[in-house]
């Protein structure tokens, strides 16, 4: 068996923070993953300054595709808002693969299928044993359903669907487009223009209230692929959206069980407000990563429930209201 002091199941955001930190104090660990990076990753894909500045992003030296928005074009009942905003707009298959070389640890495609606890270790699969266990494997991660569905079981409220795309396409229009409750869609559309001729395209929305106004998904994608079309955002578009789920902050009972510890969408962290994963996922491998270094108990209090900080308060409470959350 393959022995490192720490593994750390998923090479995503949440991961590889996790890994960059460790090896910065000269802990050893491994990530395993059921994909081979870079591999693609559905994801609206934007960063914050926060983000950048948590992993201590040079922007003007990252080598791959970056585009800077300062603001976001919100269109809410048939109105537009323009909120000033410092975002990144990033491609996912290359930030996240960039991200795991730039942690210099060990990667290994494996897909964990069986955990145990072996006296002071953790076994995976019989062929894998650690010290330390970090469930950073996602909404599907095998560590959160061995150690912490029964005590941290998920909100159905919170589970969100999706659908999008990301192509490369000659858009004309280089801003970044929200639409909130178009077509009473219980949640938000987008549109993010991205480097190098990529577009992102996508819906996702509290998957409940969407069944509730008997509704769904593939429904929605329809109009909003109308929307675009009658805007000449995207013209003779050919629908080849796929989807995925995952959960919106809720309640966080439990995130560490003796030496096992729970961070990124494995947590259900993405904020309440924009459904925004990758920040949430960086901090969360952080601190998990001190958590280790230090001995100390692992907490995501400090983990931000909302993307808007406070001077754009009105958005926020619009949401929250709308949403009854």
């Amino acid at each position: 068996m393959i022995f490192s002091d720490v593994i750390i199941i998923g090479g995503g955001p949440a991961g590889s923070s996790c890994a960059w930190k460790l090896r910065q104090n000269n802990i050893e660990c491994l990530i395993l993953d059921k994909q081979k990076f870079p591999r693609t990753k559905l994801c609206a894909g934007w960063i914050t300054l926060q983000v950048i500045n948590d992993l201590k992003i040079d922007v003007e030296d990252y080598p791959l595709s970056l585009m800077k928005f300062n603001k976001f074009h919100i269109h809410l009942y048939n109105k537009e808002l323009k909120i000033n905003v410092q975002q990144y707009a990033i491609r996912r298959h290359e930030f996240d693969h960039w991200l795991l070389k730039r942690c210099g640890v060990a990667v290994q495609t494996h897909e964990v299928k069986n955990i145990k606890k072996d006296g002071e270790y953790y076994v995976l699969d019989d062929q894998y044993y650690c010290n330390y266990l970090v469930a950073a494997g996602g909404t599907h991660c095998p560590v959160f359903r061995t150690f912490f569905r029964q005590i941290n079981p998920r909100a159905k409220k919170s589970l969100i669907v999706t659908l999008e795309e990301e192509f490369p396409y000659n858009y004309q229009d280089g801003n970044c487009h929200l639409w909130f409750f178009h077509n009473k869609l219980p949640g938000y559309s987008w549109y993010v223009p991205k480097g190098n001729g990529y577009l992102n395209i996508g819906i996702g929305c509290y998957a409940g209230k969407l069944k509730a106004i008997k509704d769904n998904i593939k429904n929605q994608w329809k109009l909003f692929v109308q929307e675009l079309e009658q805007r000449s955002l995207v013209i003779n578009y050919h629908d080849n959206a796929r989807g995925y789920i995952y959960y919106i902050r809720d309640s966080i009972d439990k995130v560490q069980i003796d030496k096992v510890y729970l961070i990124g969408d494995a947590a259900g962290l993405a904020t309440k407000d924009m459904g925004e994963g990758i920040g949430p996922a960086v901090l969360s491998g952080l601190l998990a990563a001190e958590a280790i270094i230090t001995g100390k108990p692992l907490s995501l209090r400090s983990v931000k429930k909302y993307s808007f900080p406070l001077y754009q308060t009105r958005i926020k409470l619009l949401i929250k209201y709308l949403f009854n959350m």
